[in-house]
């Protein structure tokens, strides 16, 4: 059988994986709305994938299980804004199981060694505030959190 490649996005990332590309992309396609596995590539069909092609909350990816010549690190993320403090909890507590690990600021590393920047839309609008004092505050609460704490960010923005 022979399966066409049809490429509609002229750019999408590519995450390179030892072996576990495949069962990362499963996992991250269950993550979000709007994400799905579009292609897998298996130079053997009864073999592993070298190439599995997805969109993960409309945005094209790609991993390709290239072997242990490289790994991921944190110069590379995905960086996912949510709406409010329950989608940030769902998104953190789902990528940092099984092997996860939380970081500063918003930071995580998946248990596949991804890195991810867990957003809350608030953090942005805070920090751009035309009130620099404020947007200051809300700057130093974030410094200190782990998963950011949007009850958190509008009290130290509020001075309270």
């Amino acid at each position: 059988m022979t399966v066409e490649m049809n490429h509609k996005a002229k750019l999408r990332t590519c995450l390179w994986f030892d072996h576990q590309g495949e069962e990362a992309a499963n996992f991250y396609v269950s993550l979000l709305p709007d994400s799905r596995i579009e292609r897998v590539y298996r130079p053997d069909p009864d073999g592993p994938a070298l190439v599995v092609e997805f969109t993960l909350a409309g945005a094209p990816y790609m991993v390709l299980n290239g072997g242990p010549h490289y790994e991921l690190n944190p110069a590379v993320s995905i960086s996912v804004l949510t709406k409010d403090q329950e989608e940030t909890d769902e998104l953190w507590a789902a990528l940092t199981a099984d092997g996860g690990s939380p970081s500063r600021c918003g930071w995580l590393i998946d248990k596949y060694g991804l890195s991810w920047q867990i957003i809350p839309e608030a953090l942005p609008r805070l920090l751009s505030s035309d009130d620099t004092a404020a947007a200051q505050r809300a700057h130093d609460a974030m410094m200190k959190m782990g998963k950011i704490d949007i009850a958190a960010l509008a009290s130290a923005f509020d001075g309270k």
